[in-house]
């Protein structure tokens, strides 16, 4: 049978979601943890990969086994031998046509943006920081520059190893609660350090470094050296793919909207 998985994780202590040889990445602990519970091995295959540092509210997985319990003791279980800092959320026996990757319609992401004139303490790695002001308007007409079916060449890190760099961003949204900024993404698929690249963009635009019209200048150049440098990992939340009703999969988890 196959089991999806809704899996939460904070990413600053790990090298990112795919398995490594030192062990030391979210896929290594969350296999380790169902082989365990399941007592044989269990391989699991995410919706989207992240990067060292990058957070995932609802990472989802699936994998096969043969192995017959509750939806919930596969919750439960392997929690039992997970890090406390990564968390399954939800199980869900799902059909063997369901594919964590390729069912997938879209996926979203959220930036967290501190603007301080002082480098965060207590929210160290949870968000990102900038200490200049920044102009909300300017950054929303950078960024409307990028919303449609684009390629994204300038935007994608050299080590990226998509098939294609046209991809199709539906959605940037961009909101300010107190000092944190927040900015939401979604695209049918993201390509590698996409939206680090474009936050470094937005970030600079936002300071009044470079005028809103620059950002389309950077998508039309399709040369990673015509936009900024990647922004930092930190306050980058993978949260979650989108699929169809038929799969019957929650789209959202608790924290989802706590976010600032």
């Amino acid at each position: 049978m196959r089991i999806a998985l809704g899996v939460s994780y904070q990413g600053a202590g790990y090298n990112g979601w795919q398995s490594q040889p030192d062990g030391c990445t979210i896929q290594d602990h969350l296999e380790a943890a169902l082989s365990a519970f399941a007592a044989q091995p269990v391989s699991t295959l995410c919706a989207g990969r992240t990067d060292a540092g990058v957070h995932g509210l609802m990472q989802v997985v699936h994998f096969d086994t043969e192995l017959h319990r509750d939806e919930f003791a596969w919750v439960r279980g392997p929690n039992s031998f997970l890090p406390r800092d990564i968390a399954i959320q939800w199980a869900r026996g799902v059909p063997d046509t369901f594919h964590a990757r390729a069912s997938a319609i879209a996926r979203r992401y959220a930036y967290v943006l501190l603007e301080s004139a002082v480098r965060p303490s207590f929210e160290a790695h949870r968000v990102g920081w900038v200490f200049r002001p920044l102009d909300m308007q300017a950054m929303r007409a950078g960024a409307a520059q990028l919303v449609g079916e684009h390629d994204f060449t300038s935007f994608r890190a050299s080590a990226c190893q998509a098939l294609s760099p046209v991809k199709n961003l539906s959605r940037i949204d961009i909101s300010r609660r107190g000092a944190y900024w927040r900015f939401d993404f979604e695209c049918n698929a993201f390509l590698h350090h996409m939206i680090r690249n474009i936050m470094g963009c937005l970030v600079l635009v936002g300071q009044g470094l470079q005028a809103p019209e620059w950002i389309g200048q950077v998508l039309a150049a399709r040369d990673r050296d015509a936009a900024a440098p990647t922004f930092s990992p930190d306050g980058l939340y993978f949260m979650g793919p989108v699929y169809g009703p038929e799969w019957g999969l929650p789209s959202h988890v608790p924290g989802y909207d706590a976010l600032p």
